[in-house]
């Protein structure tokens, strides 16, 4: 009887036996594919590298499609030896398992053997009592690993080297050169035939103010010629592409001027997934200096091209808009224009000696430096000022050469004429300043000079009970002698030539009081703060110092000059009140906050200029020669008022004998007190007779005859004067001469009787009067100005001795800086004059002489 296993047995058994038999049957197939498979894959991993590393993209295409051929042949010659792999049969599988696990008499084979003959029922039995003891040593089955025998092959390892290549060419290709396998199979022109993005722009010089003009912008491609300053750069920037893109700039004189990419401009490695996505970029930069076209390329392909016309930098120009002028307290002012297309960058004065100096001469100090103010953009003539104290130089006082120098963005120098100047130097009343300075000068030019200098002080101080005023400046005069001897350096000799500045100040300003001081302080403080740029806070600071040692010092002023001590102003005194001081720092500090600081730095020097000239004033009184030439304008004052009067009685009296004097003429008649009729200024009736009645012709001709002779006493005044101004250095005046004649022919006329021909003489004499007084003017001005004194010296009232308001140019006048407006008295007032001039205009019946004097006060000629 058989015994039969269980079927839970024989179920569990076959399970394992299938799971088993499938992993030896992987690793056989493994086992026998891998090393048949594996020189296709080294194939393929070279030629994913290729095409990964960007190879293929910049290969011609005859070399590219021949590498793509090699690497097909050597795919198709890897595919042969897989013609020898076979699958693995199931006895081969179940040998492999009996060997991996060590089991003996083929256990696994015994399951699915069956014995030979023909079995009987003891041998079946016994055949299945022996396939279940073979059955239990079936227990646990493994599997074990492939043996490829792939090293035995490949001793070197050289799979590796394949292997470890493709992985950097994977990495490579996320970056912006790396290639696609798509590069090995496309043509060089179907490939970023138009780059994907170029952008092009302008970039002027700063200097020349002018924005960058973008020639890729939409508002630029409808026109492909531009006109740029001269030097502007000029940028390209290729976004992707196939990096083969050149650019060129082909002049209109032919010459052609390749433009290379700047390296330094390409993009870094990539540190995100975006950047690694964005395509390479390649920037070019050139200059654009003559006529041309710019021209981009990609291969023999032209991609862009834009056309330029070059606006070329012209030279700037500089030049003196007047001679070099000095204030009374030495200060150097320079009027100047600069021309230049875009505007000069610096500009500065050039100072040379014009005295040759000794052979050997040894300068302890080169040329003072003074750097030029600029015209602000707009300005008219391109004019401009600069102001600067030169008086603390050694050069101050000597015969100079002066040159403006000018220099625009561009580098471009341009220099004006040359002008021989005598530089300004401070005046020194006191004569051993004067001494100490003249010492300082010697040394200063010429170091050489040392004992000549040592000399010079040995005599000053030789008597000093007789020199010096001071013990304090005796010492310090010693101490600048000590020190100059013992100096062994140039450096020690310019110490001692600034010391003796200090010395000389001491001596001169030795009076000078705390207050002064104070305000020279102030004022310099605040010019420095404006000249650097200080903020508004600063300014603040300064204006309420500079209010507080003005209002200081005006009072001081006040203490040491009252009002009447040296007796009453004279007429051309000057009148300077603290309204307005005040009126002038309020528009300084209104004009620095509203950013023109630069006028507000002109009209601080402007009122250091009239301090100075109140200082020297009160030191210095008018001059004997001053005193003349007023005395001269007051006659001429006076001639003039007389000869106006004279005209205007000739004019009634001529009305009175013709008997057509209407109404408003009467009007006027102004009786006195004592019912006779008033007399004119030269003695002649003012009306046409007594009692309102015309006059008789005795009556008119003796009128004439006082009129006459008065006519040539005015005459010989006027004479008499223009002979004392010429005797006085004024130059002949023509306008006097023209006045003589005309009032020689109305005294003519008057001894002729005919009134109206006398009344246009007079005219004519009276505004020639009135040319000569403006001749006279502009040339005391000259000769002030010659002499540094300043403007001509003014009224008290804002008047010159004519008592007409002044109009002078050179520096504010506090009295004229703000126009009196009339008031309602006075506008009332001309108004009724002007009515009643055009009413009587009006009148046809009016003479010619009479019309045309009356248009004349209309001003309608």
């Amino acid at each position: 009887m058989t015994e039969q296993p269980t079927s839970g047995i024989d179920r569990s058994l076959a399970a394992r036996l299938a799971a088993s038999r499938l992993a030896t049957r992987a690793v056989m197939v493994v086992e026998r594919g891998w090393p048949l498979i594996l020189p296709l894959l080294i194939v393929a991993a070279l030629f994913l590298s290729a095409a990964w590393f960007g190879l293929f993209a910049h290969l011609p295409d005859m070399v590219r499609f021949g590498l793509v051929a090699l690497f097909g042949i050597a795919a198709l010659a890897a595919l042969y030896p897989l013609r020898f792999f076979h699958l693995p049969t199931a006895l081969e599988i179940d040998r492999r398992i009996e060997t991996a696990n060590a089991l003996l008499h083929s256990p696994l084979r015994v399951q699915a053997d069956k014995p030979g003959g023909a079995p009987g029922a003891f041998a079946q039995a016994l055949w299945r009592e022996h396939q279940k003891r073979m059955a239990a040593k079936l227990g646990s089955l493994g599997t074990d690993l492939p043996a490829t025998d792939v090293a035995r092959r490949d001793p070197w390892a050289l799979r590796s080297v394949a292997a470890l290549v493709l992985v950097v060419a994977l990495a490579f290709s996320y970056g912006p050169s790396g290639g696609r396998i798509a590069d090995a199979f496309n043509a060089a022109g179907m490939r970023d035939v138009v780059p994907s993005r170029i952008d092009a722009w302008v970039t002027p010089p700063a200097y020349t103010g002018k924005p960058p003009l973008f020639l890729t912008a939409e508002a630029s491609r409808q026109n492909t010629a531009f006109t740029v300053p001269q030097g502007s750069d000029v940028t390209v920037r290729i976004t992707g592409g196939t990096n083969v893109e050149t650019l060129a700039y082909l002049e209109a004189s032919g010459n052609s001027r390749d433009i290379e990419a700047d390296a330094s401009k390409e993009p870094a490695a990539p540190a995100s997934t975006a950047q690694q996505e964005r395509p390479a970029a390649r920037q070019f930069n050139g200059k654009l200096i003559a006529d041309g076209a710019l021209v981009l390329k990609s291969g023999s392909d032209e991609l862009d091209r834009w056309s330029f016309t070059v606006t070329p930098d012209t030279a700037p120009q500089i030049s003196f808009a007047g001679e070099p002028k000095r204030a009374v307290n030495g200060t150097t002012e320079l009027n100047y224009q600069i021309v230049d297309d875009y505007g000069a960058t610096s500009a500065r004065a050039d100072f040379a000696l014009a005295d040759q100096q000794p052979l050997g001469a040894r300068p302890l100090y080169g040329p003072p430096e003074m750097s030029l103010v600029l015209p602000r953009r707009g300005a008219k003539n391109n004019a401009a000022r600069t102001t600067k104290d030169l008086t603390d130089h050694v050069w101050a006082g000597s015969n100079i050469k002066l040159t403006l120098e000018a220099t625009d963005g561009a580098g471009q120098l341009a220099r004006s004429e040359t002008k021989n100047w005598v530089m300004p130097e401070r005046p020194f009343a006191n004569p051993l300043a004067r001494a100490v300075i003249e010492q300082r000068r010697l040394l200063a030019l010429d170091a050489n000079t040392r004992p000549r200098v040592l000399e010079l002080m040995d005599a000053i101080t030789l008597r000093p009970e007789d020199t010096f005023g001071s013990m304090t400046n005796y010492l310090a005069l010693m101490s600048a002698r000590s020190r100059l001897k013992l100096a062994a350096t140039d450096d020690q000799l310019r110490g001692v030539v600034s010391y003796l500045w200090e010395v000389a100040l001491g001596i001169e300003d030795g009076s000078l009081s705390t207050a002064e001081k104070r305000l020279r302080q102030a004022q310099q403080a605040l010019q420095d703060a404006l000249k650097n740029g200080a903020s508004d806070e600063e300014i603040d600071k300064l204006m309420k110092e500079l209010r507080q040692s003005m209002a200081d010092f005006m009072r001081e002023f006040a203490q040491r000059n009252p009002q009447g001590k040296d007796g009453p102003l004279p007429n051309d005194a000057q009148v300077l009140s603290e309204n307005d001081l005040k009126r002038m720092m309020d528009q300084i500090e209104n004009l620095a906050k509203s950013g023109d600081r630069d006028k507000a730095q002109q009209l601080l020097s402007e009122m250091q200029d009239m301090m100075n000239n109140l200082r020297t004033a009160r030191r210095q009184g008018p001059s004997q020669q001053d005193s003349e030439l007023r005395k001269q304008m007051d006659k001429l004052g006076e001639i003039m008022r007389r000869q106006q009067e004279m005209m205007n009685d000739t004019f009634r009296m001529d009305q009175a004998q013709r008997g057509q004097q209407g109404q408003d003429d009467q009007s006027q008649e102004m009786p006195g007190e004592d019912g006779q009729q008033r007399q004119g200024n030269n003695g002649t009736p003012q009306d046409g007779g007594r009692d309102g009645k015309p006059m008789t012709p005795q009556e008119f001709a003796d009128a004439l005859k006082q009129l006459q002779e008065g006519q040539g006493k005015l005459k010989g005044e006027l004479d008499k004067l223009n002979k004392n101004l010429e005797g006085q250095g004024m130059e002949p005046n023509e306008g006097f001469g023209e006045a003589g004649r005309a009032m020689g022919e109305a005294e003519n006329s008057l001894g002729g009787g005919q009134g109206g021909a006398a009344v246009g003489q007079q005219g004519r004499a009276l505004e020639a009067l009135r040319r000569g007084a403006q001749n006279l003017m502009q040339q005391l001005q000259a000769m002030q100005s010659d002499e540094g004194g300043g403007p001509i010296h003014q009224r008290g009232d804002g008047r010159d001795p004519l008592n007409r308001p002044i109009r002078g140019s050179e520096g504010p006048n506090p009295d004229r800086s703000e126009v009196k407006v009339p008031d309602e008295i006075d506008m009332q007032r001309a108004r009724e004059i002007i009515d009643a001039i055009r009413k009587r205009l009006g009148n046809a019946l009016s003479p010619e002489i009479e019309r045309s004097y009356l248009e004349r006060l209309l001003d309608l000629k």
